[in-house]
């Protein structure tokens, strides 16, 4: 009997509908975040950010930040440090005297204690590293708000500066970061100071440690029991704020050669000039910056205190009074007591010559980075004022994909991630902005079909024998094709039973197809076949037999040698990422390598992020 139109076209949409619920069971974000879906058409796309009041320089600024991954690992690890420690430890203020030391206001500490600013930012940032389904378009007046209020003032739209702004929210999270670390060590101060006065009141000093026992409120009577080592203050001193680095620059004479004390300065971001020329390198703008700098007419110390003292020794030549004598005399041994200590000190009760005879010296200036960053964000500063007007330096400034910076004993490599550029005059004009497309694990689930294939396949065939040891993308035991070596996959066989390997069964083909069944024979030796097991039997072709006794044990063979499975997806998956978004407001489209390489009339704001020692085996980069 012939069915219905309606019962038919029933069971096609309960079969659509449970392909497509298999199908986001399964694998939810497969042609999301997944590599694989770079070979679909489907037009992909991140969130963007709308510009309502002539916000491109904040837009830029912000979509830059959301894809540099230390930044993000930092604002997680911040607040929930602060969300682990509670509120109690950031509400409270230190002593008036250091709040007068500060010079801040007790509530402006308070804020900056509590992390407004970063909590905003986290919460930005995260919105922005969505991953849509459809074209998403949001706004970023929540992390405006939030920065208005910590400066209690207005953002000025007048004034459009990418640079600007950047540095206004790396200063602000960075102040944010050091009062939350001194609130931090207040915290524990204290308690160390309980622990060893409460150790002293029972007379055994010696079992004083620095494990304090503590209580945190869980919403039970007694509270939640916790061990808290009052040595962790040092966790704050070797994870700091990524962007912060540490500049040394020191001053010697090029007369007494003698080197004044170094100067540190810390530094959130780099502004290096972009030389008036056609064309230049990101290395040579470093080179302004760091290379020695030598100054004439300058004043040294030294040189002014070896002065002081041949004046004196003059003086006193020509002295009549024993007085004159013996005061000249005081003069001049404390004068040379600070030549061979400190020529740089105040001395008081010395009368020096005249400034203006004091003989002027060429200097020669060095500077260099003392502390790396973990992420280096670089500023080129394409400005040129004269009398009259200004205008903009329009010099190509060429800059590579890895950058080292440091000495040779010392050297630090950087990935570019992102990039902000400015097109127009310099009144007016548009940012947008160029970040990396790549996905920071744990993130995303990039092989779910293959780790659910792995998984299925191991359920249904079980085994006695120990599973291999997996072995990730980053550790030394992976080769650098991104395949598990050898000595990493194999299998111990100390159990009573082995496992038995099943042989092919070769499938019905035609005459004419022999060379294809050949080919699948020798595909499925290179599978199966054992490596070390000279009796197995085998055939004239050297493939499995249908009819010859299965082997009662058996070693996998390396993954090198299997080119088929996930690890030849590894394999293929391992080639460097060269997609990237580029950004203006909401209008978002993929692009290149080479196309982010070849702004360089626009470049204005580089970041760099400082490489992991396990960099090149590939964490999505």
């Amino acid at each position: 009997m012939q069915e219905k139109p309606t019962t038919v076209a029933a069971y096609a949409a309960g079969a659509s509908l449970a392909a497509v619920a298999l199908f986001y069971v399964f694998g939810p974000n497969y042609t999301i975040d997944g590599d694989e879906s770079n070979d679909s058409n489907r037009k992909k796309s991140i969130v963007g950010l709308s510009n309502l009041a002539n916000d491109c320089f904040i837009n830029s600024v912000l979509q830059a930040l959301a894809g540099l991954g230390d930044l993000r690992v930092y604002l997680i690890h911040e607040l929930h440090r602060r969300q682990l420690d509670g509120p109690e430890i950031y509400h409270t203020l230190p002593s008036e005297d250091e709040v007068s030391r500060t010079r801040a206001r007790s509530d402006k500490l308070r804020e900056l204690q509590q992390g407004i600013t970063t909590r905003a930012l986290k919460e930005m940032l995260d919105r922005l590293n969505e991953r849509p389904i459809y074209k998403k378009t949001i706004s970023a007046r929540d992390f405006i708000q939030a920065l208005e209020y910590a400066f209690r003032t207005r953002i000025s739209r007048n004034q459009q500066d990418a640079q600007e702004f950047l540095q206004i929210v790396l200063e602000r999270l960075c102040d944010e970061y050091h009062a939350g670390a001194r609130a931090r060590q207040r915290a524990l101060g204290a308690i160390g100071a309980a622990a060893s006065s409460t150790a002293g009141e029972e007379g055994s000093p010696q079992e004083s440690s620095s494990e304090v026992e503590v209580r945190i409120d869980d919403g039970s009577a007694n509270g939640l029991p916790a061990i808290i080592d009052t040595k962790l203050r040092k966790i704050d001193q070797e994870s700091g704020f990524p962007f912060e680095g540490k500049m040394e620059s020191q001053i010697e004479c090029q007369f007494c050669h003698y080197q004044y004390k170094p100067n540190q300065t810390a530094f959130v971001n780099l502004t290096l000039q972009v030389p008036q020329k056609s064309s230049t390198t990101l290395n040579s703008c470093f080179d302004g910056l760091l290379k020695t700098e030598y100054i004439e007419d300058f004043r040294c110390d030294r040189c002014r205190l070896q002065h002081a003292v041949d004046g004196k020794t003059t003086e006193l030549a020509r002295a009549r009074t024993q007085g004159d004598r013996d005061r000249l005399d005081q003069e001049i041994s404390r004068l040379r007591e600070a030549l061979e200590t400190d020529p740089e000190a105040e001395l008081e009760g010395i009368v020096f010559p005249p400034s203006e005879t004091a003989p002027k010296r060429r200097i020669a200036r060095h500077m260099r980075i003392t502390a790396f960053p973990k992420v280096i964000a670089i500023h080129l500063s394409r400005s040129i004022f004269d009398q009259s007007s200004s205008s903009k330096n329009a010099a190509k400034v060429s800059f590579p994909e890895r950058l080292p910076l440091g000495g040779i004993l010392s050297q630090k490599w950087y990935k570019l991630l992102a990039i902000v550029c400015h097109k127009g005059s310099h009144h007016s004009g548009h940012y947008e902005s160029f970040r990396r497309n790549h996905i920071y694990p744990p993130f995303s689930t990039p092989e779910v079909f293959s780790s659910y294939a792995q998984s299925r396949t191991a359920s249904q065939n079980p085994s006695a024998t120990a599973s291999p040891r997996i072995v990730p993308r980053g550790s030394p035991d992976a080769d650098g094709d991104g395949s598990v070596s050898g000595a990493g996959s194999s299998t111990s066989l100390s159990g009573g039973s082995a496992t038995q390997l099943t042989p092919p069964q070769p499938r019905p083909t035609t005459s004419g197809s022999r060379r294809s069944f050949q080919s699948n024979s020798r595909s499925s030796k290179q599978t199966l076949s054992p490596t070390s097991d000279s009796n197995s039997p085998t055939t004239d072709q050297g493939h499995w037999s249908p009819s010859a006794p299965r082997p009662s044990h058996s070693i996998p063979r390396s993954s090198q040698d299997n080119p088929s499975g996930v690890s030849s997806r590894l394999r293929r998956r391992r080639k460097p990422n060269d997609r990237w978004w580029r950004i203006s407001d909401e209008k978002i489209k993929e692009c290149k390598t080479s196309d982010v390489l070849g702004m360089q009339k626009e470049v204005y704001l580089l970041f760099y992020e400082m490489e992991k020692p396990d960099a090149s085996a590939g964490k999505g980069l």
